[in-house]
């Protein structure tokens, strides 16, 4: 198991573990784990995936717009 922990943080992969007699189990990193769950929450609102999938889309057509960092 050591060995499996280590190639999915390695690779920043996950590894199905599968049992014979017993569900099957995911094996993954934590940040890979936190970014999952970061997508989630962001998906969850109708109105938040709408406007992420706008700004996609704006981006795949080259609408972009450069702005520049303001000190805080």
């Amino acid at each position: 198991m050591p060995t499996v922990i280590d190639q999915v943080i390695d690779d920043a992969d996950y590894t199905v573990i599968a049992r014979r007699d017993a569900p099957d189990a995911v094996v993954m990193s934590l940040d890979t784990f936190n970014s999952l769950m970061g997508t989630v929450y962001l998906l969850k609102n109708p109105a938040n995936a709408a406007h992420l999938s706008e700004s996609i889309e704006q981006y795949r057509h080259g609408k972009l717009t450069q702005c520049g960092l303001v000190d805080a």
